[in-house]
């Protein structure tokens, strides 16, 4: 499960459809239905932000929201109702550490997004989180 703290506009089809699928799995995780992925460490910065079930939802509106830009047919009925206008903090360290990873994803899988975001300096995170110095996140599995 990656639930990227990058800004869902960066990622390629590919990435936006598994993030969506992967958001509504840690929502129906931390929602209590589904037994799998309790202990994924992901989802402990959504425990942590003490509204689990409104972050999730707010996170999947703004993958909504992208795929809503790019002309995609998700299916907005899935978000949760929670809402909140809470964000979590993600660390800069976390924020290269993940925009490293995918440019090396999009390397191989898009390498015209790849050349597009070699001029990126600072990434934007997604609309969840708000960035803070430090370095990668402990839950982070390098």
């Amino acid at each position: 499960m990656r639930l990227w703290s990058l800004h869902p506009e960066y990622l390629d089809a590919r990435g936006l459809v598994a993030l969506w699928r992967e958001a509504l799995l840690a929502q129906a995780v931390l929602s209590g239905d589904t037994k799998g992925y309790h202990r994924h460490p992901q989802l402990e910065r959504f425990r942590a932000g003490g509204r689990p079930a409104a972050l999730i939802a707010e996170y999947l509106r703004a993958v909504y929201a992208e795929s809503i830009k790019r002309g995609y047919r998700f299916d907005s009925e899935k978000i949760g109702r929670s809402r909140t206008t809470a964000q979590l903090d993600v660390t800069s360290g976390q924020l290269d550490f993940e925009w490293r990873h995918l440019m090396n994803k999009l390397e191989t899988r898009a390498p015209e997004l790849h050349e597009k975001y070699l001029a990126v300096d600072a990434p934007l995170p997604h609309p969840l989180f708000r960035v803070i110095s430090g370095e990668i996140a402990d839950w982070e599995r390098p």
